[in-house]
């Protein structure tokens, strides 16, 4: 019986100490565990050193499946376009008509002086509107300005309304009421295309914002077209003189495009159409963060309407946290290119860049006393423009 009794002692007593020795051992784990707190909030945790390898090689093997999978996943939704390349002719009308010049008239008494100029009108301003209506173009003006009395003027300058009262004065040369202004309402050149979307029609093209030769102010879009055209020469830029692409409209009643925006960052429109093209073939856009400095191509067409991809390299990427049309500092490499054009020339202007098999940009500029190289424009501020992306 005591036998029985020292047993049962002994048991109660090593099940109690291996309880103990259990709690202790968990304890001793407990206190190895670190917790630490990142900047975003989250927590983590490293063990002893078994534990925390084993932590680690698991958490490797969940980073690089939660990886494997966002880039697969990114890369299934990597937004897509077909690149340009093919020269286009731009057709654009203005919002009302722009200042471009102020001018003095003859009135009575030999007196000569701009009325415009009198009231504060400035070069680089639009006139949108006469007496409460909208002006169209110069004839319309004319037709609103030619009679005797004070007229009420509604201008922009730099996208501000600004109201002006203005007396015409009549002129002793021809007997018609004017205001001592040059005008323009419209304009006209040959451009590149950088990308178009098949499915919604969307375009962009140029890569700068298309400005006024005589005053510099980008100019505001009533309406515009986009019209086939064809390069028929080019004239070879050299230090000093920058060279030029020259093209031809075809088939100005069927435009391929409308116009609908002119930005820093290009001209951008819908209901595009183009003709079967050996490089009209979706590629995938790269956004400013996944461009490196290197070998590049660009797409362009310095003969006739087919673009051809010639090489060039990204010399320096800028940081830019607004659009703007030197994003990047390009050079020609390619001895063909270098040969024909000596480089960048005017008319290039919205000419894809292409690195990896994707679209990242647009050429925009060149270096007048350094043809061969130029600037070009991240994608992502033209995708942005286009409305393509947010």
């Amino acid at each position: 019986m005591k036998n029985k009794k020292l047993n049962m002692i002994y048991l109660i007593l090593t099940s109690i100490f291996l309880l103990i020795l259990t709690t202790f051992m968990n304890l001793r784990e407990f206190s190895n565990v670190k917790y630490t707190y990142s900047d975003n909030g989250v927590i983590s945790k490293s063990l002893n050193k078994k534990s925390d390898l084993a932590l680690k090689n698991s958490g490797n093997k969940l980073m690089k499946s939660i990886a494997v999978s966002n880039k697969a996943k990114n890369y299934q939704s990597r937004l897509k376009v077909i690149p340009g390349g093919q020269p286009i002719g731009i057709k654009l009308t203005t919002n009302g008509v722009l200042v471009v010049g102020l001018s003095d008239i003859e009135g009575k008494n030999g007196e000569k002086l701009s009325p415009a100029g009198e009231a504060g009108i400035q070069i680089g301003d639009s006139i949108i509107k006469i007496n409460g209506t909208t002006i169209k173009d110069s004839k319309d003006l004319i037709d609103k300005v030619n009679k005797d009395g004070k007229i009420n003027i509604i201008l922009l300058r730099k996208n501000k309304s600004i109201e002006k009262t203005v007396t015409p004065l009549k002129s002793e040369v021809d007997g018609n009421y004017k205001l001592g202004i040059w005008v323009r309402d419209s304009t006209a050149g040959v451009g590149t295309l950088t990308f178009y979307d098949k499915t919604s029609g969307k375009f962009a093209a140029l890569g700068h914002p298309i400005t006024d030769v005589d005053t510099g102010t980008l100019l505001t879009v009533k309406d515009g077209s986009l019209i086939n055209s064809t390069i028929i020469s080019v004239k070879k830029g050299i230090k000093g003189d920058p060279g030029e692409i020259r093209g031809i409209f075809i088939n100005e009643e069927n435009p391929i495009g409308n116009i609908k925006e002119n930005t820093m960052c290009g001209i951008y429109g819908d209901k595009f159409k183009i003709g079967k093209s050996k490089v009209n073939k979706p590629i995938e856009v790269a956004f400013k963060d996944e461009i490196k400095e290197g070998d590049a191509k660009i797409l362009t067409t310095i003969n006739g309407e087919e673009p051809k991809y010639y090489n060039i390299k990204i010399e320096k990427l800028f940081s830019q946290d607004a659009p703007g049309p030197k994003s990047m500092v390009i050079k020609v490499t390619d001895p063909e290119l270098l040969k024909k054009t000596g480089g960048i020339v005017q008319g290039m202007s919205g000419s894809p860049i292409i690195q990896n098999n994707r679209i990242v940009g647009a050429v925009t500029h060149v270096l007048i006393n350094n043809p061969d190289t130029g600037y070009g424009v991240y994608v992502e501020w033209m995708l942005k423009g286009s409305g393509m992306i947010k």
